[in-house]
């Protein structure tokens, strides 16, 4: 044990009325929920990187934090990072973490150094999982903070830049196999362009696709059963992304042939920055059959950036989860905190905090979608909506030309009057859970 958090014990659930900072006041993880506990249904995730290797740095100022792992370019540092990690992971009960080989281990004078060091931490990582019961979510690799990746990982314009992604691909990919990960993400933060004047988007594209076709290739060749996850990413920093939403990922899979191979990670900060709610894209996901798994945060919808805080809107995740219950529920898939203390938010205990508030909210907007979905009455009124789509004349005329439908009009005389959509209605009844 370290002395990082000054002695701090866990977490534990006290109920709404305990004046305890350092409790849960919603998330009691083994109430009952829909038949499981809340701890299976929310499958908590804490990210590495946000947590542990962020420095508290902005586009207009460098590090904040002062944490005795720094700085982060010594492997015993990384072992130390390791440790306050997974420190914290039980102190708040967390089922799950997830990792970019880059958070946990520092980069090397040669590929092969990384290598080597990501598998030495991944020794650590084996011990640790044994010791606290702690599972990976998902491993994935950082193909976008060093410099050689400017330009591109997958779509970078030098060939020999795609053959050092996907050698970081593979040694990330055998890392997550051998810790029992439950995904693998592809995270593109570059997979785009910032002007046409020096870019084949086509080629690119192209390259992007085949990539990951040799991702699912190799998942197979080493037997690895989790998911291969992609995470939309519509800017920032590149301008146009090849991964912009769930839509445009669909249709890089449909172009791939692996639109039954692969699934979404969708981020709520980037669901937003996108011009969509982070319903819409779970919604749009069930919809195509590529639901996986969600990063949880939230953004301040007047800064225009992915501002990755910790969600505290307890009406906005309400609606979240009821697309997740929708669509069955997680099955490798969980709730990630990819969020990050503010860079005045310097203290250890900040850190348990952001993650007891974020854990709190999940917990009570979980809850509210699992009464809006066992109620009924919002997919009544939805269902009620569209009840003349029931009808035989309706259905055959889905069957039938376009001259069929027009047909219908004269031969019937329709004359369809407007119906209200009732929307305030619906918000009204949604505000009755919360």
């Amino acid at each position: 044990m370290s002395d990082f958090f000054n002695g701090l014990g866990p977490i534990k659930y006290e109920g709404p009325t305990s004046e305890n900072d350092f409790a849960f006041r919603r998330y009691n993880p083994d109430e009952v929920v829909m038949g499981k506990p809340l701890k299976e249904h929310l499958r908590f995730s804490i990210a590495y990187w946000h947590s542990f290797a962020w420095e508290g740095g902005d586009p207009f100022g460098g590090r904040t934090f002062e944490r005795p792992w720094y700085p982060q370019d010594e492997m015993d540092n990384a072992r130390l990072k390791a440790d306050v990690a997974f420190e914290m992971f039980t102190l708040l009960g967390a089922p799950f973490f997830c990792f970019h080989d880059a958070d946990v281990r520092p980069e090397g004078a040669t590929f092969a150094e990384s290598r080597d060091r990501l598998n030495e931490m991944a020794d650590i990582f084996e011990r640790k999982m044994d010791e606290t019961g702690v599972k990976l979510l998902w491993g994935t690799a950082n193909m976008f903070s060093e410099r050689r990746f400017m330009s591109g990982a997958a779509t970078n314009p030098d060939p020999d830049v795609y053959a050092y992604a996907a050698a970081s691909v593979k040694a990330c990919m055998d890392v997550t196999h051998r810790l029992n990960g439950e995904n693998y993400v592809l995270w593109g933060g570059r997979e785009g362009y910032e002007t046409l004047l020096n870019t084949d988007m086509k080629r690119e594209r192209d390259h992007a696709i085949r990539f990951l076709q040799q991702v699912v290739e190799y998942k197979h060749k080493i037997g690895f059963k989790g998911a291969i996850l992609i995470e939309p990413k519509p800017q920032e920093p590149t301008k146009h992304q090849y991964d912009y939403d769930v839509a445009t990922v669909y249709g890089m899979l449909k172009d791939a042939g692996l639109e039954k191979e692969v699934q979404v990670n969708i981020e709520q900060g980037h669901a937003i920055l996108a011009g969509h709610s982070f319903e819409h894209e779970l919604a749009l996901a069930t919809a195509l059959g590529i639901f996986g798994s969600i990063d949880m945060n939230r953004n301040d919808y007047q800064s225009g950036w992915d501002t990755d805080q910790f969600p505290n809107n307890v009406p906005e995740v309400a609606l979240a989860y009821y697309e997740v219950l929708k669509a069955g529920g997680f099955t490798t898939g969980g709730t990630n905190f990819d969020a990050k203390l503010r860079r005045q938010s310097l203290d250890a205990e900040d850190l348990i905090l952001g993650h007891v508030g974020g854990m709190d909210t999940c917990a009570a907007g979980f809850k509210a979608a699992a009464r809006m979905l066992e109620d009924g009455k919002l997919e009544e009124a939805r269902e009620a909506r569209y009840t003349g789509w029931n009808g035989e004349p309706a259905m055959q005329m889905l069957e039938g030309t376009l001259e069929d439908a027009a047909a219908r009009v004269e031969a019937e005389g329709l004359e369809p009057q407007p119906v209200s959509g009732r929307q305030e209605r619906l918000e009204n009844l949604v505000n009755r859970y919360l």
